[in-house]
């Protein structure tokens, strides 16, 4: 295979430098619901023997590295919250296509480069062994056309579980338009596969994104979910059946480039999850890195704190058995961003509150808001053999200040409440911080592999690549 190389003569930290702040905006890299642990055998680790090794791997000097348990992988946090747990960057920051709000598009005037999968390997394999990830984000631009992008996707993390011997966490992007076969080759490679969904709506993806389609971005996604299904059902006749992305896949979308409302939103959120059986939906708030008269000018920054309540309102969609009909609607589209969107449920439907924690079932205490999974299974299991007490939820894990307002104990409120929604909503809102997200100081600031703010200003460019490769 022939490989296209923009910035060719570049080197590797030049390359770095680039192709992994080009992927700072892409947040759909969480490494949950793998379980796969290092060998101490020569070759093995996915249920392969030293006869099915390929040539040169046989010795006991090349054991499979790393390994992803459920747990997950080392996290590191940026200023700005998020999380930043993986080698992150991209094959090529070169693209075909000429999205508005990305700042890799093809007439943007930007310095451009494209890695090798040997250079990936490489990088992939010497940060690990240096203990600064645990796990690979490969994500890349449309070059050439899609078939012949993820085909070098796919050429990169065979070499890297292959040739050497990577056990950690890789998830990879599925680039829309390719070739359904090179989609399920790199399955088969990876833990977790994605397909970005870009924005909420066709409208906005046609106004944005003139170069993408709906129909291609949830065509490989489909793909992925039948390989998944079917893998399944090898894995429960064949023990030692290839596995295909056994972290399952996710998706991302931008929140504030286009005029969609949370309401909307969350049923598409809700649509994906039940048609495409998806792990994850992220949220990008939108960052302007483009100027451009269709984007929205946002005088407060990207919008952080609606980010965070879609996040919050889609853990209640998964693990709370909410649906999306039952948190917005189309009088009231947008949550009350003082409110975590339970709370905000909560307030609008007094009419179920107070609720006997003694003798509610799981699913309404689960709708108690300062109440979580783990505490109402510890209600459940703890009230089989007592009377519960205020004092004894508290010991539980229940957040009384905010479900003081909605529960009793043993038919007694813990202090006189008024089920008027005013009334609480003051009480939830007075001790929170009114600052969030911006004006107490804090701005927004993507994380840069390469951040000039821990480095004082003599050293060299030369010194700021031995401290990267683990040489000073």
């Amino acid at each position: 295979m022939e490989y296209l190389v923009p910035g060719e003569g570049m080197s590797l930290a030049e390359k770095l430098n680039i192709l992994s702040g080009a992927a700072k905006h892409d947040v759909a890299c969480t490494s949950s619901g793998v379980d796969r642990r290092g060998s101490d055998r020569p070759w093995g680790g996915r249920g392969q023997s030293r006869r099915n090794a390929p040539d040169g791997y046989g010795t006991s000097a090349a054991k499979p590295m790393g390994n992803c348990v459920p747990a997950g992988i080392c996290h590191s946090f940026s200023g700005d919250g998020r999380c930043i747990s993986l080698l992150k960057i991209l094959m090529t920051n070169e693209c075909i296509f000429d999205c508005k709000y990305c700042m890799n598009r093809c007439s943007n005037d930007i310095p451009r480069a494209t890695f090798t999968p040997e250079e990936i390997c490489t990088l992939t394999t010497e940060f690990y062994r240096r203990n600064y990830i645990e796990g690979l984000f490969l994500s890349s631009g449309i070059i050439k056309d899609p078939t012949f992008t993820m085909e070098l996707l796919c050429r990169t993390i065979y070499l890297l579980r292959v040739k050497y011997r990577f056990n950690g966490y890789i998830h990879v992007k599925a680039i829309p338009g390719a070739d359904a076969e090179v989609i399920r080759q790199a399955g088969f490679y990876a833990d977790r596969m994605s397909v970005n969904l870009e924005l909420p709506t066709a409208e906005g993806l046609h106004t944005l994104a003139p170069n993408k389609h709906r129909r291609t971005i949830l065509t490989p996604m489909r793909h992925i979910q039948n390989g998944i299904e079917a893998n399944r059902n090898e894995l429960a006749l064949y023990r030692h059946a290839p596995r295909f992305v056994t972290g399952g896949q996710s998706t991302q979308m931008i929140i504030g480039a286009t005029g969609e409302t949370d309401y909307q939103i969350l049923n598409v959120s809700e649509s994906l999850y039940q048609k495409f059986a998806l792990k994850r939906v992220f949220y990008s708030a939108f960052v302007r890195v483009n100027d451009d008269k269709c984007l929205p000018v946002l005088p407060g920054g990207p919008p952080l704190l609606r980010e965070h309540r879609l996040y919050q309102a889609d853990w209640l969609l998964r693990f709370y058995g909410f649906k999306a009909q039952e948190l917005l609607d189309e009088k009231r589209p947008f949550f009350n961003v003082m409110l975590d969107p339970k709370e905000d449920w909560a307030v609008r439907h007094l009419e179920e509150f107070p609720i006997e924690i003694n003798r509610a079932p799981y699913e309404k205490l689960l709708r108690i808001p300062g109440v979580g999974v783990n505490s109402a299974r510890r209600i459940v299991a703890a009230r089989r053999s007592c009377q519960l007490t205020f004092a004894d939820l508290k010991k539980i894990g229940v957040v009384l200040k905010r479900a003081v307002y909605f529960i009793t104990c043993g038919g007694r409120m813990m202090v006189p409440v008024r089920l008027n929604e005013d009334y609480i909503v003051r009480g939830l809102t007075e001790k929170k911080e009114r600052t969030m997200f911006g004006s107490d100081g804090m701005t927004y600031r993507q994380m840069s592999l390469f951040d000039d703010g821990i480095f004082q200003k003599e050293v060299t460019a030369g010194d700021r690549l031995q401290a990267a490769a683990g040489q000073l």
